[in-house]
């Protein structure tokens, strides 16, 4: 409010809490307690920033919304497609959770800061004394401000009314050996090393994790290797879908270095498969693939 009254441009409220809590943080919820890791920056772009925003952009006479994500968006004549691509600033590229945008939302956005640097914004702002010039970048997840997970997942549920479920069950080795026992699968991840509650002369990991069973299986961190993936409710923004196979980079983390691999089509067109050319470390179920030709956004799925 502050900053369009001081550039002297029109403010609107819009209200998306019960969108934000329907589509964001139950969905964020749900994953948790069947063993996964969601992300819920991208669950927001999808459904609210470039979905709703949208609809209230039309219902105000804007012909288009533009974000302060660090990201380039051009047209490409010849595919006929918006193609998205990594910013001239890559450390804080944000293409990884702007996967999900379709070519409608694409041609009504702009990304002002693609081109810049985020010294650079931080330049401009300060020409024009706006005092969150000197704001300090956030890397939390906004509905979790402490990064605590597991608290806010039980506060969440208490405030519902609804009981957290029981998920308690065996720390099984890679071997299959039985050696512990744990309080619930929503209090782990794939990867993670801390609060297993075994000791051990070497490192553990968690490897897996079963929602069925409620088993999580742990074991030496050169078990967490894999050279394959599979993800599913796909989008794809450099081309229409994939028909054959192709060689791409998939970055499975937003801070993960995008890795060479071969992305195929899986027996339905619903997911794909990919096989790295060299293993990689802790592909985890609920997060996003993105999937990159050089700077361009080929498309991404969440991993099963």
């Amino acid at each position: 409010r502050q900053v369009a009254t001081h550039l002297g441009i029109l403010y609107y409220i819009v209200n998306q809490e019960e969108r934000f809590e329907q589509d964001v943080v139950r969905t964020f919820v749900r994953e948790y307690l069947v063993g996964r890791t969601p992300i819920p920056c991208s669950l927001c772009n999808n459904h609210l920033k470039f979905d709703q925003l949208l609809k209230t952009a039309r219902s105000i006479g804007a012909s288009r919304i533009a974000t302060g994500h660090y990201a380039i968006n051009e047209y490409d004549p010849e595919r006929g497609r918006w193609i998205l691509k990594r910013p001239a600033d890559r450390a804080k590229d944000q293409t990884y959770f702007l996967f999900g945008l379709t070519q409608e939302q694409l041609a009504l956005t702009l990304f002002p800061l693609g081109h810049l640097t985020k010294p650079a914004v931080r330049d401009a702002a300060r020409a024009r004394g706006l005092a969150l010039a000197e704001k300090p970048d956030s890397q939390e997840i906004c509905f979790i401000p402490g990064g605590d997970y597991k608290q806010f997942l039980t506060a969440y549920l208490e405030e519902q009314g609804e009981p957290m479920p029981n998920t308690a069950g065996e720390l099984i080795a890679s071997s299959g050996e039985v050696v512990g026992r744990h309080e619930g699968i929503t209090g782990f991840t794939v990867g993670q090393r801390k609060g297993l509650g075994v000791s051990s002369p070497t490192p553990l990991y968690v490897l897996q994790i079963d929602p069925t069973s409620h088993q999580v299986t742990i074991g030496a961190d050169e078990e967490l290797a894999t050279r394959n993936l599979r993800a599913g409710r796909l989008n794809w923004i450099s081309i229409p879908a994939l028909i054959a196979p192709m060689r791409v980079q998939i970055k499975i983390r937003h801070r993960h270095e995008p890795a060479w691999a071969t992305l195929e089509p899986a027996e339905t067109d619903t997911e794909v498969v990919a096989t790295f050319d060299e293993p990689q470390r802790a592909v985890t179920p609920g997060q996003s693939a993105v999937f990159y030709d050089g700077d361009e956004v080929v498309g991404g799925g969440w991993i099963c």
